[in-house]
């Protein structure tokens, strides 16, 4: 009857994950522990672990279906060794508050995992998309190689021709083999968990401004288990002070 129950050495760290788990709705144990991490605190893995499930935290899946690549799902990879060598491109598609269709460019350094663009619109033409590229090579240099489907804005020859005059191969995946686009793919499903299912476009003009706030906070501030808990841009200025280093090291 006298025994007076102990406080809850947990309860702040408790609150700190829900308030993380609120505000990155679509992210995991291991993203939490790492922004701890990053902030200066010090706690292990397995207690945030034990801490999120406790708390029931735990992000639901989606389960989507399953497409099994015929043959082997490794042919005609092109595997990057450096920034700027691969850049991959693609489409993913979501839609304004009106119901009009949103069809999104994304385009991304398949060796730091940097989002070099995220732009928005109700269409896309050949012309838009070198216009959007033009734009990167100004700003980073050109790469050696572009990866994409064979989408007829990716294989105009107004695009090819371009892409030619400034040193870059294309290189396409075969029809039907997404997971040849690896990068891109991972990208988008990233993009959906974390940013599309839970926001509302009312114009183009509001879905650029979004998008691009995304595309900065997911190279300068999501960490990457695969480069070693680094953003995108921590590990491209590692890379840069060390060359020889490779994502996961």
């Amino acid at each position: 009857m006298r025994y007076t129950p102990r406080p809850d050495k947990n309860a702040e760290l408790v609150a700190t994950l829900a308030a993380y788990a609120n505000k990155k709705r679509r992210r995991g144990y291991r993203k939490a522990w790492n922004h701890l991490r990053r902030k200066g605190e010090t706690v292990s893995k397995n207690r945030v672990h034990r801490l999120w499930k406790r708390a029931k935290l735990q992000v639901k899946r989606r389960i989507g279906k399953k497409r099994k690549p015929p043959g082997d799902p490794k042919a005609d990879l092109l595997y990057p060794s450096r920034p700027g060598q691969v850049w991959s491109v693609d489409f993913i598609f979501d839609a304004l508050i009106d119901g009009r269709k949103l069809k999104l460019l994304t385009i991304g350094d398949d060796y730091t995992r940097e989002c070099l663009a995220l732009e928005p619109g109700t269409s896309f033409t050949a012309a838009r998309v070198m216009a959007v590229l033009d734009r990167l090579v100004k700003e980073h240099g050109a790469p050696e190689h572009l990866k994409s489907d064979n989408g007829s804005e990716f294989i105009a020859h107004v695009l090819q021709a371009w892409l030619s005059g400034r040193g870059t191969k294309s290189h396409f995946i075969a029809p039907g083999s997404p997971w040849q686009n690896g990068f891109r793919e991972s990208f988008h499903s990233r993009l959906r968990e974390e940013f599309l299912y839970g926001t509302l476009f009312a114009s183009v003009a509001e879905a650029r401004v979004l998008c691009e706030a995304y595309r900065r906070e997911y190279n300068e501030e999501r960490p990457h288990q695969s480069l070693g808990y680094l953003t995108p841009e921590e590990f491209k200025q590692q890379w840069r002070k060390n060359p020889s280093h490779n994502p996961g090291d």
